[in-house]
């Protein structure tokens, strides 16, 4: 049996960054998205974000891809707030999403960054936390 330890730190947001995800719909959505992940053999860490999107940190097993698994997540969570009727107007993911992996001495540090969205957002927006993260300068 392989041993895979590949932790990955991946962020995605709504289409054209719509706010939909409020807090209580947001907790629904987080809910929903670490009970769908389990039952899909996917090691999800944690999850958090803020009005637009969502950080997921992930532990990747020896079949998965990150294309696979967000796919999974996105698709099928996307699919559960349509057709639960979470949000008054149809919900969507962007196609995009932005991963990059995380060495295990910095795991902590990512679950606690992604714990605290809603106060780093009364800092930076989408746009900035992303230009950080892809640049590597955050963590």
């Amino acid at each position: 049996m392989p041993f895979i330890k590949i932790w990955i730190h991946a962020v995605f947001g709504t289409k054209r960054h719509q706010p939909f995800l409020l807090k209580d719909i947001r907790d629904k959505v987080i809910k929903h998205i670490f009970s769908n992940a389990k039952e899909k053999n996917i090691y999800l860490d944690s999850v958090n974000g803020y009005t637009d999107h969502l950080h997921c940190l992930i532990s990747l097993g020896a079949s998965q891809s990150i294309s696979k698994v967000l796919n999974l997540i996105k698709g099928e969570s996307s699919f559960w707030i349509n057709n639960n009727q979470i949000t008054k107007t149809k919900f969507e993911w962007a196609d995009e999403y932005y991963a990059v992996s995380v060495s295990d001495s910095q795991v902590s540090a990512v679950r606690n960054y992604i714990k605290n969205q809603e106060q780093h957002h009364r800092k930076a927006g989408y746009k900035e936390e992303s230009e950080i993260i892809i640049n590597n300068s955050v963590l």
